[in-house]
């Protein structure tokens, strides 16, 4: 069983910054594919930011320029960076082991609260 073990939600003042850790308890981290997802009050979970196993990443517009998703194989663990937060950004964030090709689905951790509020 792959658990995932999320870390660093908060409460920050609009402008602020925060690093959201993501642990992943798999030999072969280094291959799978990463994601970070979150979800608002009242609406669909949503994609935030991806990372091949390569290192190639994809964010959703609305993060661009602001948020960063890393990962560092040798700690099994993905890293959302996220600056310049807004009100609009609270939500809860889950990080996502996107592991169909090789698991045959996808694991996802417990999530954790990031809330943007003066």
């Amino acid at each position: 069983q792959v658990q995932l073990v999320e870390s660093g939600g908060g409460l920050v003042q609009p402008g602020g910054s925060l690093r959201l850790s993501c642990g992943v308890s798999t030999s072969i981290f280094n291959i799978i594919p990463m994601a970070w997802y979150r979800q608002a009050p009242g609406k669909e979970r949503e994609l935030v930011a991806s990372i091949t196993s390569g290192g190639s990443t994809t964010y959703q517009y609305s993060v661009k320029g602001r948020f960063t998703i890393s990962r560092d194989n040798a700690k099994n663990t993905v890293y959302l960076q996220m600056n310049s937060l807004k009100p609009e950004d609270t939500a809860i964030y889950y990080c996502c082991a996107k592991g169909r090709t090789v698991w045959g689905d996808d694991y996802w951790g417990q999530g954790t609260q990031v809330t943007v509020s003066s």
